[in-house]
């Protein structure tokens, strides 16, 4: 019971919120933030239960829902779950204090939706049943509408339908998908079902995985969001409330990517092969297409989403190359980008909220009366470019290493990205901070209060930490990397009558240089 205990105290906790009496604001808020903390901490529980040396979905609970149509409730976490819930519930209580100030109208509505969005989140993640993750997939689609569409800046309806579009189609896309391939078991097995682990089973026709592949996957790159279907994200961000971004940019496009490596490729592992080295073209074009258009943002909020276009490229990148240190990097790169864009939203946050502009051409010599939101400010931006120590560093340098073994042409493309971000990262950074005052109304800018640094240390000390100590995250993810890496590959058996231990390892699996992808290892010789 511990996950659906995971997904039922924010859920239960929005509900409560919502009876809580009128003009009760500060009591709404010290219970939103009392019950996502309580999470946080369920999660951390979690994690101390966890076993770091097992490739098995743990914490494993299945009941059936609709026998008829095959349809259970099932779920589990591996660890590449793991991280991802555990970011979603570090991140909402620092969303929810964030917002202390700054939402000031219907707060109640806001931090119900709020716990609602952080239900669905963890639902979508622990998911092991593809009619249950549809379900939390398009759920947490909602609350995040409203939170742009009510609490956002002047153009925030245009942002909100725009999001809701763009996902909305993808998602159908994969509902037809997940449709078909649950039917096509039926005629395999002569039982329908959409139980995951039954599906990776499957021995699907080459042509029918890649029609498949490529429902899934347009829905995913939709939402990581992949060039060229990135177009709503900057809009979203800019118009978004400082916790929207934060949630956005920290989670929700994390979504994407954990779709491609949980559900694309290794459902339709032939497909994911053919396609994998096409994907990583469009990711490298992602890369440095987001940072050139990053460089010429006069809004701070609108470069850092395009910054999060080009990170993102390097996590599909990671994920393409299809071998354990990718993979791995790819995976905490997002946990990386999480923090350290969450970050910069809160950053941003903080100075909109006192100047209420996001134009870099307001501001310019914080640091003379700033200095402390100043260092905080340098910290995130040195982790964001990846400076070694930080967060960022392991994680693309991983990438790389996957990737050159897969592509190196590519990857020397996508370094170019590094070097772009620390351009537009650092430019920024100095026309904000430094220089003389010559706007008046940014003399009398108080520093960080103490509410905000209780928001902003913890995004710092992440940063520090994950670049100070990559082996606490990477090792409880390095058996169920593995296994994916090796079933996607074609070297090890499913079990589909194993609920937990659905890949057996041949020991050739746990070397990067035999897991390179067939269609382009030729050039990493």
């Amino acid at each position: 019971m511990a996950l659906t205990l995971l997904v039922l105290l924010p859920l239960v906790g929005g509900l409560l919120v919502l009876l809580l009496g009128k003009d009760r604001d500060r009591l709404v808020r010290q219970v939103a933030l009392s019950i996502s903390l309580v999470t946080f901490l369920a999660s951390l529980w979690l994690w101390a239960g966890f076993d770091a040396a097992s490739a098995d979905f743990q914490f494993v609970e299945r009941y059936t829902w609709l026998p008829d149509f095959g349809i259970s409730y099932h779920v589990g976490l591996d660890g590449i779950t793991l991280w991802l819930v555990l970011l979603t519930t570090f991140l909402t209580p620092i969303g929810l204090l964030c917002s202390w100030e700054s939402v000031d109208q219907r707060v109640k509505e806001f931090s119900f939706f709020m716990l609602l969005l952080e239900a669905a989140m963890i639902g979508v993640f622990i998911s092991l049943d593809l009619f249950l993750f549809y379900l939390f997939w398009d759920a947490m689609l909602i609350p995040m509408y409203f939170l742009i569409g009510i609490w956002g800046y002047e153009q925030r309806i245009y942002a909100a339908v725009k999001f809701m579009l763009y996902t909305m189609a993808g998602s159908v896309l994969m509902l037809l998908a997940i449709i078909w391939i649950a039917y096509y078991h039926q005629t395999v097995t002569g039982v329908v079902s959409f139980d995951l682990l039954d599906l990776y089973a499957l021995d699907i026709p080459a042509e029918l995985q890649m029609w498949l592949f490529l429902a899934f996957t347009v829905a995913f790159a939709i939402k990581v969001p992949l060039f060229p279907f990135h177009t709503w994200l900057p809009d979203a961000h800019v118009q978004a409330p400082t916790a929207g971004s934060v949630i956005l940019a920290g989670v929700m496009l994390k979504m994407g990517t954990y779709g491609l490596l949980r559900f694309s490729f290794p459902l339709f592992p032939e497909a994911a092969l053919q396609f994998a080295p096409y994907i990583a073209i469009l990711a490298v074009i992602g890369i440095v297409y987001g940072a050139l258009v990053a460089m010429v943002q006069p809004d701070m909020k609108k470069l850092v989403a395009y910054s999060s276009v080009s990170h993102l490229g390097f996590v599909v990148l990671g994920l393409c190359a299809m071998n354990v240190t990718g993979v791995q990097g790819a995976l905490f790169q997002m946990l990386a980008h999480g923090v350290s864009t969450g970050g910069l939203f809160l950053i941003v946050g903080m100075l909109s909220e006192r100047r209420h502009t996001k134009l870099i051409a307001e501001y310019g010599g914080l640091k003379a009366v700033m200095p402390k939101l100043v260092a905080m400010f340098l910290l995130i931006t040195l982790a964001s470019i990846a400076l070694p120590g930080m967060n960022g560093f392991v994680g693309e340098f991983l990438i790389f290493v996957g990737s050159f073994a897969a592509n190196p042409g590519l990857t020397a493309v996508a370094v170019s990205g590094v070097i772009l971000s620390a351009v537009y990262m650092l430019w920024m950074f100095q026309r904000v901070n430094y220089g003389p005052i010559t706007n008046p109304k940014n003399k009398g800018l108080r520093d960080l209060s103490a509410r905000e640094w209780a928001v902003i240390a913890p995004i710092v000390a992440m940063c520090i930490g994950m670049g100070v100590a990559p082996g606490v995250f990477l090792k409880p993810m390095e058996p169920a990397v593995k296994r994916i890496v090796a079933q996607v590959r074609g070297m090890a058996p499913v079990n589909a009558g194993n609920t937990t231990s659905e890949v057996v390892f041949p020991e050739a699996a746990k070397t990067t240089s035999e897991v390179v992808l067939p269609a382009i290892e030729g050039s990493a010789r």
